[in-house]
């Protein structure tokens, strides 16, 4: 078998894309899998070229190019095997414009939130109280902003909205942070997170090891676990996410869960969140990508 994994790409989230693929090419090559990688990056002539003589093509890319849709269409219209969802369902959970639609359509409990320029972040109520900036399409938590006691000036913020012009602007629940993958269609254990004390879970602390990162849980009852999980199915299949993806969620204090986002390709770093639950499970690394291979082929 040959398996083709792409790695980088050109979003803000390249170097985690060559940590997570490292692991992935790793785990193949201990199987006796024969690898050929690519980064997207140098085009896609030559990228489809490439995959039209391997078995399968493994993504492992973050962000933009990676996890939009583009290429995953691509593979769609050559009648290309990969792994994970595809062009729509990739689209539709990096534009979180899109997906709080669909989550709002389906039940599915999310935070207040609005899509702002910077005059109507300025004027909008909630900014008035804890809130959260974060682009549209993105993740890593790369320029999330999370405001916990509302400055008096919110003149601070105007750089991020020049580098975006419009901006998710969403109320901070406060609460217990979790996250659930799904393999195939099984949900995998909970993970509770913990940033270190006076800080949050932003792009530094997923990849520093100063976060406790607890599975099982130590805060939250079996009860909540198994709804999490349950939550975590529901956007897995209501997005039509195919193979694997992980949801990011909110548990507050009255125990309502609000979903943040659903990733579609996952962080597969060995530090990653993702393969700590496949862990916790039985499954390491390279029992991970076999089951990652078996579904990709039934495609």
């Amino acid at each position: 078998m040959k398996i083709l994994v792409l790695q980088g790409g050109e979003s803000s989230e390249r170097e985690i894309s060559f940590r997570s693929a490292g692991s992935v090419i790793d785990a193949l090559e201990k199987l006796g899998i024969d690898v050929i990688t690519y980064d997207p990056k140098d085009g896609l002539d030559a990228l489809l070229a490439i995959a039209k003589n391997v078995d399968l093509v493994f993504p492992i890319l973050h962000g933009k190019g990676g996890e939009d849709g583009k290429l995953q269409k691509l593979f769609e219209d050559n009648d290309i095997k990969f792994l994970g969802s595809g062009s729509d369902s990739s689209n539709n959970c990096l534009n979180k414009e899109k997906y709080y639609e669909i989550c709002k359509q389906n039940s599915i409990l999310i935070p207040d939130y609005s899509i702002v320029t910077f005059e109507e972040f300025k004027k909008s109520n909630l900014a008035k109280k804890p809130f959260v900036l974060k682009p549209i399409e993105g993740g890593s938590a790369i320029d999330t902003i999370i405001v916990r006691t509302t400055p008096d000036n919110l003149l601070i913020f105007e750089d991020v909205f020049k580098k975006y012009n419009k901006i998710i602007l969403q109320e901070l629940i406060p609460g217990i942070e979790v996250t659930c993958g799904i393999l195939g269609e099984t949900p995998l254990p909970v993970i509770e997170i913990i940033p270190p004390k006076g800080e949050e879970f932003d792009f530094e602390n997923r990849y520093n090891n100063k976060s406790q990162e607890l599975c099982p849980p130590k805060h939250i009852s079996n009860t909540i676990q198994l709804q999490i999980q349950e939550l975590a199915l529901k956007s897995h299949k209501t997005l039509k996410c195919l193979h694997l993806s992980r949801t990011d969620m909110i548990v507050d204090k009255k125990n309502n869960i609000f979903v943040l986002e659903t990733n579609t390709i996952p962080g597969l770093t060995k530090t990653s969140l993702y393969p700590k639950e496949a862990k916790s499970k039985g499954l390491s690394m390279q029992s991970l990508v076999k089951e990652f291979i078996k579904l990709s082929m039934s495609r």
